[in-house]
C-alpha cells in the first residue's frame, strides 16, 4: 500500500432486533491499528472475490449465516476512501449492510481461523457517543442504520429482522425499535395486513398468552410498499 497502490476491503454493518432494540454486530480488533478497540466486522477482498463475495464469506465467519434464506438481506452501501481513514496506509472500503433475525448464539470463529469474535451491541447508545469505533466505523454505522431506517418505509425490508414466520406484533416490535418510536398497534396492524404482497397469512396460531391466538404470517413476494410506511418526522 505505498506509492499510487491501495487496498481494497469490505466493512459490514450487521443488523438484527434483540430484546427490542436494534443492535449491530462488533468485534473486538486484536492487532494494531486500534487494538483492542471494538469495530465493524470485515475484512480485505482477496484476489479471486467479487465484493460481495467477501461480504457474504465475512457474514459467514461471523454468524454461520449462509444461503439466501438464512442470510436476511445484504446490499452494498456506499464507498468510503478518506486519504487518512487507515493508518496502514491508501485502503478503499465498501460497506455493506446485511440484516438478519436475531441470533442470539454467535458462532466460535473455526480453529486456524483470523475471525474475531463477534458480539451484538445496542445501536443507540454508539450513535450516540460517535468516535468509539475504530477507522470512520462510527460514520460507516450511521449510514448503515439510516439506510435501514428508510428502507423500512417504502419496502418489505422489515421482514428481514422476522424469522420465517411472525406475529404482526412480531413485525411492529422491529419498526419500533428500528425507528425508536411507539406504534399504534390496530393502525399498524391494518396497514401492514392491508399493503399489498407484504404478507401471507399461514395456518398456524400463536397461542398460549391473553386474548385471541395470533395469526402467524410469512413475508409476501413483494419488494416494495404500497403505500409507504412513514415514520414521524
Amino acid at each position: 500500500m505505498r506509492g499510487n497502490l491501495f487496498a481494497v476491503a469490505v466493512d459490514l454493518v450487521v443488523l438484527t432486533v434483540r430484546r427490542a432494540e436494534l443492535c449491530v454486530l462488533l468485534v473486538e480488533r486484536g492487532a494494531p491499528p486500534y487494538a483492542g478497540s471494538p469495530a465493524l466486522p470485515g475484512g480485505f477482498v482477496r484476489p479471486d472475490e467479487d465484493l460481495v463475495d467477501t461480504a457474504a464469506r465475512e457474514l459467514a465467519e461471523l454468524t454461520g449465516a449462509t444461503g439466501r434464506a438464512v442470510t436476511g438481506h445484504l446490499e452494498q452501501l456506499g464507498s468510503y476512501a478518506a486519504p487518512d481513514r487507515d493508518p496502514r496506509g491508501r485502503v478503499l472500503s465498501v460497506g455493506y449492510v446485511a440484516i438478519l433475525p436475531d441470533l442470539p448464539d454467535l458462532p466460535q470463529p473455526p480453529a486456524g481461523s483470523d475471525a474475531p469474535a463477534g458480539a451484538w451491541r445496542p445501536v443507540g447508545p454508539l450513535l450516540e457517543s460517535p468516535a468509539g469505533l475504530a477507522f470512520d466505523h462510527d460514520r460507516i454505522l450511521a449510514d448503515g442504520v439510516e439506510r435501514a431506517r428508510a428502507k423500512l418505509e417504502y419496502s418489505t425490508l422489515a421482514a428481514s429482522f422476522c424469522p420465517p414466520e411472525f406475529t404482526v406484533t412480531d413485525l411492529r416490535r422491529v419498526y419500533e425499535a428500528v425507528w425508536r418510536t411507539t406504534i399504534d398497534p390496530r393502525n399498524f396492524s391494518r396497514k401492514v395486513t392491508s399493503a399489498d404482497g407484504f404478507l401471507e397469512p399461514t395456518a398456524a396460531l400463536v397461542t398460549g398468552g391473553r386474548g385471541r391466538p395470533a395469526q402467524l404470517f410469512r413475508r409476501g413476494p413483494a419488494t416494495a410498499l404500497h403505500p409507504p410506511m412513514l415514520r414521524e418526522r
